[in-house]
């Protein structure tokens, strides 16, 4: 009979026989039947998120964007103009990525190349006025529906949770 270990004690108890790493590993994965079921402030910040991208990509949709290309042309008219370099890091894609989905972006007449005014080796991207009309469009349809979404909320309620939101959304960026 195998040997019993101090860290089979620990996890196990006293036993007569030598615990396998599979039951080793078993003891500590919950079973089945464990709840997964988020609860409090999370509970109610989760399916809010969800329904909000869910949301956000069928308004992409309804404009013939792509996700990734409503995200692109979103970081592009936040920050006015970006890089491709800089556009490729806040998406986690590669350069190689970013030339083909500013072509199609541009191919589109949504997205515009414009030299550097110092640095004639650099380019930016920026909106077309084709751009900014579907982006307009965009941030509309959605102003709308997260002011339908909070009627009924009186405002000292919801000023508590836009502070909540900011403070919840500080930590996690940390």
């Amino acid at each position: 009979m195998a040997a019993i270990t101090d860290l089979d004690r620990v996890c196990f108890g006293a036993g007569q026989r030598r615990v396998s790493e599979t039951d080793r590993l078993e003891r500590w994965m919950p079973d089945e039947s464990a709840s997964y079921e988020l609860t409090g402030i999370t509970g109610a910040a989760i399916p809010f998120i969800r329904a909000m991208e869910a949301r956000r990509v069928r308004s992409a949709e309804e404009h013939g964007l792509s996700s990734i290309e409503f995200r692109a042309l979103f970081m592009i008219a936040e920050a006015g103009s970006l890089r491709p370099k800089q556009l490729a890091d806040q998406l986690r894609v590669t350069n190689g990525a970013i030339t083909g989905l500013s072509d199609r972006l541009i191919a589109a007449g949504l997205l515009q190349r414009e030299a550097h005014p110092n640095d004639r080796r650099s380019l930016y991207l920026t909106l077309s006025p084709a751009g900014h009309t579907v982006m307009r469009s965009m941030h509309s349809g959605l102003a709308s529906m997260l002011e339908r979404a909070v009627e009924g909320i009186d405002e000292q309620e919801l000023a508590a949770t836009t502070a909540a939101l900011r403070h919840m959304t500080e930590s996690i960026r940390e």
